[in-house]
């Protein structure tokens, strides 16, 4: 027996296609053989499986258990739950090994996939691709795993509020806060925290449904936060949060309404985390802004750009020992008191931990932050043999200049009045690009220089490509 996927499934961070077309039951089973078989070959045996709240999801969890037993691996059932609360069995667990997570993420509601943990790592690049190698070459171990079932939300629940050590309820009786799960896999273990919670919580779409019939759950595309803004501002609440589908991903918005973008979120992080780690090393991808960087640096801390890419973010925290990492994309890791790994509900504690900490309410540490005019992330379709070698080329041609270019992920070049970017998505025919300045024109003028270059390689920055 062998099986082939797909080409447009095995990504660089996960694996994921659409219900139906480029995915299925077979797929699902395939992969639970491979990973079993990887797993049982490096001294693994036991693998923590969860879903989320999308129609096709108990169909995959069925025959990814069928593939990990039937190569020899004992499944740990998690049932439907967020990614995180997934991540934290397979952290907290002794016995178990491994985990996977079959999710879309924040995708369209026929989409689906799957998010893995190996032996305490994340698995993903080379990995996903051997994975693709042993289906097709039908290459897996034999064997007879066994199933069983355990309840993981409610622990979960409890190691959240860690997050708070230290917090006097008193303060956080004071505080009044919206939040939106989107129809997500974050409801129940939200209304759970909410339940418990010192303060006044108000709380949006909670029902687990995979249709998402109130908005689509990416809380980084401003318009899926308009009914959170409506309630903060209806309520008078003094911030919101919202989640992703699976839950890793966060979103916020401070009391104004105005929106606190993933990095503006990590500086506020920042500084509660370096007040007790001084001169630690915070790392953000290469769409954080300036003014992120400048202020780590700023609080003594070490700033660090690194590659976008939830796994790639967690494997350089490990090397470089760093207590906290986020993304524009609103993944936010904590290594101080947690476990790295990007859990949306956490962060969002944290959020309330920093503002009680640091003494003021998250507007007024969104309101201090400095006024730059930035693009959002502009995404376009490029032919997929051309867009790894489009930033070669540009790469090439700024070489030649005196431009001060950052090669981390792409190309990222620095002014004196702001910067640009322009990199290539691993999991998408796709680049993006992205700009700020201190002002419009500066703006207008960075937009152009990014132009000018996809011009010199015969690309137009055209239509928006989807997420």
């Amino acid at each position: 027996m062998n099986h082939r996927f797909d080409p447009t499934v095995l990504r660089e961070y996960d694996i994921r296609g659409i219900i139906g077309e480029t995915l299925g039951p077979d797929d699902a089973r395939a992969i639970g053989r491979g990973f079993a078989s990887l797993l049982r070959e490096a001294g693994g045996r036991k693998v923590a499986v969860g879903y989320d709240g999308r129609v096709s999801s108990p169909i995959l969890e069925h025959a990814l258990i069928e593939g990990l037993t039937a190569s020899g691996c004992d499944v740990v059932r998690v049932g439907m739950v967020a990614t995180p609360t997934l991540y934290y069995a397979e952290a907290s667990q002794d016995d178990v090994d491994g985990a996977i997570q079959i999710t879309g993420s924040h995708n369209p509601a026929n989409y689906n996939g799957f998010k893995m943990v190996f032996q305490g790592r994340p698995f993903f690049g080379a990995d996903i691709q051997t994975i693709g190698q042993l289906a097709a070459d039908g290459d897996w171990a034999d064997g007879s795993g066994t199933v069983e079932t355990r309840e993981v939300e409610d622990a979960y629940v409890d190691r959240l509020f860690e997050g708070l050590d230290g917090i006097d309820d008193g303060a956080l009786a004071k505080l009044r806060i919206g939040w939106d799960a989107g129809n997500g896999a974050t409801g129940p273990a939200l209304e759970k925290l909410a339940a418990r919670l010192p303060g006044e919580h108000h709380l949006l779409y909670t029902e687990v449904d995979g249709n998402f019939p109130n908005h689509h759950p990416d809380p980084t595309v401003e318009a899926n936060l308009a009914d959170l803004k409506a309630l903060v501002a209806e309520k008078k609440l003094d911030f919101g949060v919202a989640f992703d589908g699976d839950g890793d991903r966060i979103g916020a918005i401070d009391g104004e309404g105005r929106i606190i973008w993933g990095d503006q979120l990590l500086s506020i992080f920042a500084e509660d985390v370096l007040s007790r780690h001084p001169g630690a090393t915070i790392i953000a991808d290469v769409k954080a802004s300036r003014a992120l960087f400048d202020r780590v640096a700023e609080l003594g801390g070490k700033p660090l750009m690194w590659k976008t890419g939830h796994s790639l973010v967690k494997s350089k925290m490990k090397e470089t020992k760093s207590p906290l990492a986020g993304e524009m994309s609103g993944h936010i890791f904590f290594a101080d008191g947690y476990y790295g790994f990007d859990d949306a509900l956490y962060a969002a504690i944290r959020l309330i931990a920093a503002s009680i900490r640091l003494g003021q309410s998250v507007t007024e540490l969104r309101g201090a932050m400095p006024a730059m005019v930035n693009t959002p992330e502009l995404r376009f379709q490029v032919d997929e043999s051309r867009k790894f070698a489009a930033i070669d080329e540009v790469k090439a041609r700024l070489s030649a200049t005196d431009a001060q270019v950052d090669a981390t992920d792409g190309v990222r070049v620095s002014t004196p009045d702001g910067w640009w970017l322009l990199r290539a998505s691993n999991t998408q025919d796709v680049l993006v690009a992205r700009a700020e300045s201190d002002n419009q024109a500066g703006l207008d003028r960075l937009v152009a220089q990014i132009d000018e270059q996809l011009a010199a390689s015969g690309i137009e920055r055209g239509e928006a490509a989807p997420h």
